[in-house]
């Protein structure tokens, strides 16, 4: 269900197949299965996802598109502020189209967040 979320939402086919797609992300040294958190809906759906990386990184937020506009983008990121925070990080980070994604970066500001060059 995490896959298939993700390559809904990003619809970029950047990600692969599941058998590509997930040795990729779980052999990643930042990756930590403690560190992906799920928001599932009344049905027993995967409504939303954050995954990051031990590094104090948002790798990915994803919102099902018939699951938007409930907050549930926001707990996943204070969620994510917490965990990271616990374990002493002093800033979180995450990439984002700022152009495309201008409601999910109205979400970041009003977290707190702030836009900062990013070379990568």
């Amino acid at each position: 269900p995490l896959h298939a979320l993700l390559s809904e939402v990003f619809d970029d086919g950047t990600d692969g197949p599941f058998d590509e797609w997930w040795p990729r992300i779980s052999g990643d040294a930042g990756f930590d299965p403690a560190l992906c958190f799920l928001v599932i809906d009344a049905k027993g759906r995967l409504a939303g996802a954050a995954l990051c990386w031990a590094t104090a990184f948002v790798k990915d937020l994803a919102v099902h598109p018939q699951a938007r506009g409930h907050g549930i983008g926001e707990a996943l990121m204070r969620q994510a502020f917490i965990a990271f925070r616990d374990r002493g990080a002093a800033h979180v980070d995450l990439k984002t189209n700022t152009v495309e994604n201008a409601t999910a970066v109205r979400l970041y500001e009003r977290l707190g967040m702030m836009p900062v060059d990013w070379e990568g």
